[in-house]
């Protein structure tokens, strides 16, 4: 199992405050959590800072820019979602190596990656270039609203394949079970794209003032940035996975098995991915001021869900670890002490933050309806952190073994068998208003955790350990 030098009071301490409550075991709680705090660190100051470009926007345009980033961030999600497919391939596959002791086929697992990576990018940026304004209105934006996230998609997209490879390297010194220098980089490129969009976005000193658009600048710059940083240290040899440039650059066997772990992934994230873009829809016939509003209160809300990143990044580890080692009882334990962790965690946050919705939504508009609009999306996501919680934990144990079909299933059935069927009907055609999304909403976060937690308690995840286990000992 991973282990670190030193101790962290704070590291100890909220685990072991659990521990006393009779809550979780102190000891693997701990191991999970020293490997989820410097994601979880990390996770939140991304968070702020795509929170920040919200409230940036929304003080320098209004509702209608809040309204451009979000209908925009949609289809970047396209390439986010793929790229956390096959980084969640990566971890899988990288944290098994590691375990077995396997170093050469675990950083080989990171060149192949990086190769798909490349080769899904360019398809994403040249449709983007080609068609951004007709992909935008397709959602239902209005003209202005097109007209101003067009060219901050364009410019969002360019960086794509940069991104991608930053969650690659990132995923795969996790899966080595570092995630201290994925931690250590973004802390440095985060605050350098706070300050680079705020100068752009408000043609601050010697930078043009260019509202939405400085927003996908800065953004894409600072992409670059961490990626040229991320490949300078795993070119160095110096940690525990490298990227060697040298040698076999392809090797269709390790293309077949990131696939096998990656593509339910993929599948599920692109069916939510996709799936927000009708959910869009339903909420700009409730005006573009339910679109900022449900923008404003999701994003405020990530703090609260942030944790479980980390945490199901922890819990892959772990998993994956422990079974690459043959341990298949310890993988299961680490996954259901992780998930109590978060909870414990997840939930206090989730409604500390919904306490002060009102004051909160206030900062990103002066619009009374938007600001009560924002207000109750804050709510509903609170009460849908627990459910996230179980989703995520369970999914990264799940993504540990390399069982991704499941978490596919209950996406889909969480989204397009409750979230939108009922944001429609209730919504629109029976005309019950906007709450009907509210209720949609709180669906999308449990169905989904409920299925992972159903799979993981059938321990069916350890066979499909144990086959894919044994094809990298054929190769």
């Amino acid at each position: 199992m991973v282990k670190r030098d030193g101790k962290n009071i704070l590291i100890e301490a909220i685990p072991a405050f659990f521990s006393k409550l009779g809550f979780l075991d102190k000891k693997r709680g701990t191991e999970a959590f020293d490997l989820a705090w410097p994601i979880i660190i990390t996770g939140g100051l991304r968070v702020a800072l795509r929170l920040i470009d919200f409230l940036m926007v929304g003080i320098a345009i209004g509702a209608a820019g809040v309204a451009a980033l979000g209908f925009s961030f949609q289809f970047f999600f396209i390439g986010f979602a793929t790229a956390l497919a096959l980084s969640s391939g990566t971890i899988s596959l990288v944290s098994q190596h590691h375990g077995a002791r396997e170093y050469k086929k675990a950083n080989f697992v990171i060149k192949q990656s990086t190769w798909l990576a490349f080769i899904i990018s360019i398809p994403l940026i040249l449709i983007t270039l080609g068609y951004a304004d007709q992909m935008i209105a397709l959602l239902g934006a209005e003209p202005e609203v097109v007209d101003m996230g067009a060219p901050y998609l364009r410019v969002l997209m360019l960086g794509v394949f940069f991104r991608f490879y930053s969650m690659i390297a990132a995923r795969a010194f996790a899966g080595a079970g570092n995630t201290i220098t994925p931690m250590y980089v973004r802390m440095i490129g985060i605050p350098f794209n706070i300050v680079l969009n705020w100068f752009l976005i408000f043609g601050i000193w010697r930078f043009p003032e260019l509202g939405v658009l400085g927003a996908g600048i800065g953004t894409t710059i600072t992409n670059v940035s961490l990626a040229l940083v991320f490949f300078v240290l795993l070119v160095s040899k110096k940690y525990e996975v490298c990227f060697d440039l040298g040698g076999k650059q392809w090797d269709w066997e390790v293309v077949r098995q990131l696939f096998t772990v990656s593509f339910p992934l993929f599948a599920m994230r692109m069916a939510r991915t996709l799936g927000r873009f009708p959910f869009l829809w339903i909420l700009s016939q409730f005006g573009m001021g339910a679109v900022a509003a449900y923008q404003v209160g999701q994003r405020v809300e990530l703090f609260a869900m942030e944790p479980a990143w980390g945490l199901g990044t922890a819990t892959s580890t772990l998993v994956g670890q422990s079974l690459g080692a043959g341990e298949e009882r310890e993988a299961e334990r680490y996954s259901w002490e992780t998930l109590k962790l978060s909870i414990g965690i997840m939930v206090p946050i989730g409604f500390a933050i919904a306490i002060f919705s009102e004051p909160i939504s206030g900062l990103f508009t002066d619009e009374a309806e938007t600001i009560a609009l924002s207000s109750i999306f804050i709510w509903v996501n609170a009460f849908g952190v627990l459910g996230f919680a179980i989703n995520r934990i369970m999914r990264g144990g799940l993504r540990g073994a390399g069982d991704t079909r499941w978490p596919f299933y209950g996406n889909l059935l969480g989204f397009y068998g409750w979230m939108l069927p009922i944001s429609y009907f209730f919504g629109i055609v029976m005309d019950m208003g906007i709450e009907a999304v509210f209720l949609g909403i709180l669906g999308s976060f449990f169905i989904p955790g409920f299925v992972n937690l159903y799979r993981f308690k059938t321990g069916k995840w350890k066979k499909v350990s144990r086959k894919i286990r044994k094809i990298g000992e054929m190769d």
